[in-house]
């Protein structure tokens, strides 16, 4: 079946693009930055270093490069350096549902991928490859065409 592989790999990132899309509108998709842990994020945690200062809050709207996402587990047992001060903003007790418009754009980006064509073209075979005319000349590189026994 040679659509099968080519279908997949369409499907395939059609599913990543959509993904994709689901964590830039639904924030609450993003995992815990500590490694190994595979918690829901649920405050972000950022340094200021002029201060020695670490500043832990509700997870932010985008996620940042200077920025770590934290699970309730790790956002609870935060420790600082020595001299450090933490600065614990107000967290909300409930989860933010997503709103109406995250919403509608979760759904027409899946009608999108949806309705979007799953068939990939078949792969054209190549026509034999002839050397160009006057190819033959007396110059004799180290590299050179060997013709196919007929």
């Amino acid at each position: 079946m040679p659509g099968r592989h080519g279908e997949a790999r369409t499907i395939n990132a059609q599913c990543t693009c959509l993904m994709a899309l689901i964590w830039d509108v639904v924030g609450a998709i993003r995992q815990c930055s500590r490694s190994a842990c595979r918690q829901s994020a649920v405050a972000t945690l950022t340094y200021v270093y002029a201060e020695s200062t670490a500043v832990l809050g509700p997870l932010a709207t985008y996620a940042e490069p200077h920025a770590y996402d934290l699970c309730s587990q790790h956002a609870e047992s935060l420790t600082v350096p020595r001299g450090w001060e933490v600065l614990r903003l107000a967290m909300p007790t409930t989860p933010q549902e997503p709103g109406p418009d995250d919403l509608l754009a979760l759904a027409n980006a899946v009608r999108e991928a949806a309705s979007a064509p799953t068939e990939t073209p078949a792969r054209q075979s190549h026509a034999q490859m002839e050397p160009p005319a006057g190819a033959e000349g007396t110059r004799r590189g180290h590299l050179r065409i060997l013709r196919e026994p007929s």
